[in-house]
């Protein structure tokens, strides 16, 4: 094991570092023995093709490390696309470095067909066409993601979701706040496939939480395509969490992070985020037990919620946050309803928030508060 940070004057085309640097490293590996070399930058394929040459053993740049991160964690059949399609996109650029065999070539069609296609060639004919297959795998994806998001506007509930730096404790937070049983380990990018669940909010309100892939700084191009759907229903989320980390000593670089990934997210014709979006955001301070509590924390950032998610510290408190903001665009009205109407009782139980309620022998008669289209949809049942 060997770890060394290494400043640079300039970066060279050829080798990224210097000569000298290069091979000062190579020394080191060589004593110590290092079969595998992971470089904290983009590497070009150039650049990776020497330095192997040079250590004599393989080279990985940051988005290669974080792909075969990726692959490991991806559990459904969209994670699973979602890492194929960014590695074939990574991959095709490197095709070069990957195979020895370029310099076959397959004969051409006919008696005076020229050389044909090479290797190389093929191989990234393969791959382009395994990609635009991928590709349409992934919008259907899409499609079939925004069928349920129309489901629910239908019933509707409204939807939280949990966005935050990777392993800033969603997950774990996730199965605090849902009763659920998400894998949540210590471990960058625990959670690739976005996964919801409904919770019960004090008001007596339903909502649905949806945990999201945790987001990361310098993320690769190829990524942030390729995860586009994974990031969907923070678009149209009603609310979302940002969970920070607020124990980690780069805390206030990962906020940075995300809110720059979420203001990209709403720049551009295709913006996949409308404007206000920070209007939505709630910030949740996780694990303050490692800081002295969610009192001691709330005293040095007022106007957030610290919450530990391990010891369940401040989760009602988060509840109480979500209900209030959920609450602030309500209206209240006066309901009248027979007591033969069960339906449209337990429509009301579960669509809005019941402030009183008076039983008679005839009616029944209840203050809610509710949503403008709730109350529309409420007073146009059949």
């Amino acid at each position: 094991m060997h770890s060394a940070v290494h400043p640079l004057r300039e970066r060279r085309p050829s080798t990224l570092m210097g000569e000298g640097q290069v091979a000062m490293i190579g020394q080191a590996l060589k004593e110590q023995e290092v079969g595998v070399v992971v470089v904290d930058a983009a590497l070009t394929p150039v650049q990776q093709r020497n330095l192997e040459r040079a250590w004599g053993c393989k080279v990985i740049d940051r988005t290669g490390l974080i792909l075969e991160i990726f692959g490991e964690r991806a559990r459904t059949k969209e994670g699973a696309l979602q890492v194929e399609l960014a590695h074939l996109d990574y991959q095709r650029t490197r095709l070069v470095r990957s195979w020895t065999h370029l310099e076959r070539q397959r004969g051409g069609f006919g008696f005076l067909g020229g050389p044909g296609e090479s290797q190389i060639e093929l191989d990234r004919r393969l791959i382009t066409d395994r990609i635009v297959k991928l590709k349409r795998e992934l919008e259907q994806v899409r499609r079939t993601r925004g069928l349920h998001r129309s489901a629910r506007a239908r019933v509707p509930y409204p939807v939280v979701a949990l966005v935050g730096y990777t392993n800033a404790g969603k997950s774990t937070l996730f199965n605090e706040l849902t009763g659920a049983g998400v894998y949540a380990q210590d471990q960058l990018f625990a959670t690739l496939d976005p996964t919801m669940r409904a919770i019960r909010l004090p008001s007596g309100r339903t909502a649905i939480l949806s945990d999201t892939v945790g987001f990361i700084s310098d993320l690769p191009t190829q990524l942030v395509e390729a995860f586009r759907a994974t990031l969907e229903e923070v678009a149209a989320a009603d609310i979302i969490l940002h969970v920070r980390d607020i124990a980690h000593p780069d805390s206030a670089a990962q906020r940075a992070d995300v809110l720059g990934v979420m203001a990209e997210m709403a720049e551009g014709p295709d913006a996949a985020l409308e404007a206000d979006w920070e209007e939505r955001v709630v910030e949740v301070l996780n694990k303050s037990d490692l800081l002295g509590g969610v009192d001691s924390v709330a005293r040095r950032a007022p106007g957030a919620v610290p919450v530990s998610a391990l010891t369940g510290e401040g989760l009602d408190e988060l509840r109480r946050a979500i209900d209030a903001r959920l609450s602030a665009g309500l209206e209240t009205m006066e309901v009248s309803l027979p007591t033969t109407d069960g339906a449209g009782l337990a429509w009301l139980y579960a669509h809005a928030e019941v402030l009183a309620r008076q039983d008679g022998e005839e009616a029944i008669r209840l203050t809610v508060r509710i949503s403008s289209a709730d109350r529309a949809r409420f007073e146009g049942r059949a």
